[in-house]
């Protein structure tokens, strides 16, 4: 049964944690300081106190910490009755090298918040997987940190976080797709030519996956969650082009489960991909296990801006057409 985690309240305790790459990382650049004081004010803004776990700045040469590290600050943050919530630093490479160390009971019985996106993929469906446990595919903690053009996201995520209604996403009339941790002035937004239809349909299903390499990370493992009957989710990094994200996504097709899929939404490619909307047509065209299910492209989640926020283990209604197309969720 499907495990939904209280919603944060004014003045709810969140827990800052880095399964990835270290809070140091992010402290060390240019902007970091300014960056992280954002970031953290913002959240308090929401009435929420930030606080951060013991090892979130140990780093080593990968701009990581050791795996008993980040280990031990998901465990303590999960049984410690005065923390309500918990978020991701930023993404990084390995969220997977915990998996195999993760107390899976100790967190279905302290069922909490949870956020993140990019490597917390596969920290967040190994969760689902193992406990039944919602958990929620949105900004980091960094990622509060953006000073312009950030309105959508942050209002996304508030009414994941605190609310228990549906959550129903519009198509943003724009984005940004830029280093905005690297430079926050002159950010020019781009027109969003709104959802690719790329098949239509209508679809309801548990809503799986986000960031596709890291969630194909768990292909014949324990970790990954079922495939059937479940709406996938899948967005790539600027490194991604068509190709590459071609045969990640049919090495999750190919698993157990995957040609049963109940529908597709795809994130946002970012511009350096250089993904336009006929090669998405003609790639879900080719794919047998996609034949005759909904299919969306060019959402608002993954590694451009605006990202909206949803549910891993949520209900998703998926309904595609050339007019009045719809991507809800519910939270059980």
């Amino acid at each position: 049964m499907t495990i939904s985690p209280a919603p944060l309240t004014p003045g709810s305790r969140i827990r800052v944690v880095a399964p990835s790459v270290s809070l140091s990382f992010v402290e060390h650049r240019k902007l970091g300081h300014y960056l992280s004081h954002l970031a953290t004010t913002r959240l308090e803004n929401l009435g929420l106190e930030v606080t951060f776990g013991a090892h979130v700045r140990e780093s080593d040469e990968f701009s990581t910490s050791p795996i008993r590290s980040r280990v031990s600050d998901l465990h303590e943050a999960f049984a410690d009755p005065s923390v309500d919530g918990i978020m991701s630093v930023m993404g990084g490479f390995n969220s997977n090298e915990l998996l195999p160390y993760l107390d899976f009971d100790l967190i279905a019985d302290n069922p909490k918040f949870l956020c993140g996106y990019s490597d917390i993929t596969a920290l967040q469906n190994a969760i689902f997987a193992q406990t039944d446990l919602i958990t929620y595919s949105g900004p980091h903690w960094s990622s509060f940190g953006m000073r312009d053009h950030s309105e959508i996201t942050r209002r996304s995520f508030e009414h994941a976080a605190f609310g228990t209604e549906p959550i129903v996403w519009e198509p943003s009339t724009w984005f940004t797709d830029d280093q905005w941790f690297v430079a926050q002035d002159n950010r020019p937004t781009q027109p969003s030519s709104g959802w690719w239809i790329v098949q239509e349909g209508e679809a309801e299903g548990i809503a799986v996956g986000s960031n596709l390499s890291t969630f194909a990370l768990l292909n014949g493992t324990e970790y990954r969650p079922e495939l059937r009957d479940r709406v996938l989710f899948v967005e790539v990094t600027h490194s991604a082009g068509i190709r590459e994200f071609r045969r990640m996504l049919e090495s999750v097709l190919q698993q157990p489960g995957g040609d049963e899929i109940a529908a597709l939404v795809i994130g946002r490619f970012q511009v350096e991909s250089d993904v336009n909307h006929e090669e998405v047509d003609a790639t879900v065209a080719s794919i047998p296990q996609l034949r005759d299910i909904p299919v969306i492209a060019n959402a608002d989640f993954g590694h451009t801006n605006p990202q909206l926020t949803f549910p891993i283990g949520g209900r998703a209604q998926i309904r595609a057409a050339r007019e009045g197309s719809r991507i809800a969720f519910t939270r059980a």
